[in-house]
């Protein structure tokens, strides 16, 4: 146990699949996963252990930002055992080239924020998911006949809706990083990753569109992403 998880030991799998939401988590669990049980309720981040095909796998929520996802998934990767993390979550399009729930795959994450200083007093901003991982993802998309799109992401600390000038901060991200989209933990999940000798993924569903002026309900974000779900969980059967 861990001062944020209260799973006992043998409780979580050696794959976890990440969502933000705990409702999601319990959506996943209960319609994808067969003899499945609770294994963490503090805070009410929930997590849940159980079978897709026969496979353990476990779906652990992780909460919103970048401080969230880098104590949850430090702790299962130092302290639980688990040797890949795949998070599963929403972002929104800065390309007009995306739409309305495009499964994306990120590659690298970019982020202006300051969490590789303070976990281990390195300047970086940019971070890479794993690219044994991707490949696995990419080659399940290809045989489930699921579109998926490679890209790299902005990692946000502020929700972008919430920004006083987005176009101000758009004009600096670095255009050579060809950035598509935002979410807002990928960077702290692939760092710990890395910094742990972990690995780690993300896939990501748009739910809404900065370029196209679009949007959908928050019960759609919790229900709607069942093509990216499907391709995580499938790809779990590979490792």
């Amino acid at each position: 146990m861990t001062p944020h998880i209260n799973a006992k030991e043998g409780d979580i799998s050696k794959i976890v699949l990440a969502p933000g939401d705990p409702l999601r988590a319990k959506y996943i669990a209960e319609n994808f996963l067969e003899h499945y049980r609770v294994v963490n309720t503090v805070r009410n981040i929930l997590a849940y252990t159980g079978l897709y095909k026969g496979k353990e796998i476990t779906i652990f929520s992780t909460g919103m930002g970048m401080p969230s996802m880098g104590i949850y998934c430090y702790e299962l990767y130092k302290f639980y055992g688990v040797e890949k993390i795949i998070r599963i979550g929403s972002c929104g399009a800065y390309s007009a080239d995306l739409n309305i729930f495009d499964t994306l795959l990120v590659d690298k994450s970019y982020t202006e924020g300051n969490f590789a200083m303070a976990l281990n007093n390195e300047n970086c901003h940019l971070t890479q998911a794993s690219q044994n991982l991707n490949k696995i993802i990419e080659k399940t998309a290809t045989e489930q006949n699921l579109k998926c799109i490679k890209t790299n992401v902005f990692c946000g600390e502020c929700f972008d809706y919430y920004i006083a000038d987005l176009n101000t901060l758009l004009s600096r991200l670095p255009k050579e990083y060809n950035l598509t989209a935002a979410e807002m933990e990928s960077f702290a999940l692939f760092y710990t990753a890395k910094y742990l000798n972990k690995e780690a993924a993300c896939l990501l569903t748009v739910v809404d569109s900065h370029a196209k002026k679009q949007e959908i309900s928050s019960e759609e974000r919790e229900k709607s992403l069942n093509d990216m779900i499907k391709l995580s969980l499938e790809s779990c059967l590979k490792l």
